[in-house]
């Protein structure tokens, strides 16, 4: 990453342990793509009086070249969890990126007119 991992952690305590697993999470994006220029990530609990208990927000902005990957989850009562889903959706789209960016993405041959009719 060219510009160091930014968190946020609103109304929740904030924990070592917590920012480190954010920390390791990006580290294994970076690993994966290494063109990724910033990642910024926000936790937070934004619903404190919801009735069926607490929802975690996770929001993870990626920067790379030529444009942003944004993940916006809200969702799971342990915020492990939502992180985990957060960075995994966020591996999924910038697998799709890096695959655009090299090309690889699958192109369908054209239908020849007497194969359509069959």
């Amino acid at each position: 990453m060219q510009i160091p991992l930014q968190i946020t952690i609103r109304d929740i305590e904030q924990s070592e342990a917590l920012e480190t697993h954010i920390r390791e999470k990006a580290k294994k994006l970076d690993e994966f793509f290494n063109h990724i220029m910033s990642c910024r990530v926000v936790v937070e609990m934004p619903h404190k009086h919801h009735q069926q208990g607490k929802l975690f927000n996770v929001r993870i902005d990626i920067g790379v070249a030529g444009g942003e990957i944004a993940v916006n989850r809200e969702q799971a009562e342990d915020v492990y969890v939502a992180l985990r889903d957060a960075f995994d959706a966020a591996k999924r789209q910038v697998q799709e990126y890096a695959h655009k960016l090299r090309g690889d993405v699958k192109k369908h041959e054209p239908r020849r007119a007497n194969e359509s009719e069959a």
